[in-house]
């Protein structure tokens, strides 16, 4: 998507590590209309595809995931905690995940009466680098018995495995902006 791609290169900071920096318009400061263009962008992608929920984690991927459900019929969002909360009631599906920006191991939770066997759920979230986060939420959605119809990313890090290794198990990942390098020194980002 040229206009994920542009706004990367102007805005986005390159840190070392293989950080891409985006929180001034994707997850931390919000650009509501980009995530509109992105939403369309995915509905487009996935068109002809049963989605019944969109499903994704916490924190960056909740306000891309509500502007996309605008665009698949105002379908429900649901994210996977990375927190219990005390109001949290009922059986949930739990996993583990690795985090490759934080470095650290959480606990995700989706409440079992949120997913239902048989529906159609499309995945979506901000990054994807080693895809730890996406295979933790498909353990959750095959213990749930939903289908999932695709996965959407905002920006896939091509140069690691996650989406590569997804796409080689069947499934359907709809990266809107795939890096295919960076470098930290010059500031320089490459697409595919």
């Amino acid at each position: 998507m040229q206009e994920l791609e542009d706004r990367i290169r102007r805005d986005g900071i390159v840190r070392e590590g293989n950080v891409l920096k985006v929180d001034n318009f994707l997850n931390h400061q919000c650009d509501v209309a980009l995530y509109d263009h992105m939403g369309a962008e995915w509905a487009r992608l996935f068109a002809g595809r049963r989605i019944d929920k969109i499903l994704t984690i916490e924190a960056s991927g909740i306000g891309i995931a509500c502007v996309a459900a605008t665009h698949f019929g105002g379908v429900p969002v649901v994210f996977a905690r990375k927190t219990e909360s005390k109001n949290m009631d009922g059986d949930q599906y739990r996993t583990n995940i690795t985090s490759y920006t934080k470095g650290r191991e959480y606990q995700v939770i989706v409440a079992k009466r949120f997913l239902t066997p048989g529906e159609h759920v499309l995945i979506i979230d901000d990054f994807m680098a080693m895809g730890c986060a996406m295979n933790g939420l498909l353990e959750i959605c095959e213990e749930a018995g939903v289908i999932v119809e695709g996965i959407g990313i905002a920006i896939e890090k091509g140069f690691q495995p996650g989406g590569s290794s997804l796409r080689e198990r069947g499934y359907q990942v709809e990266s809107l902006a795939v890096v295919k390098s960076m470098d930290a020194e010059t500031g320089q980002i490459e697409f595919a």
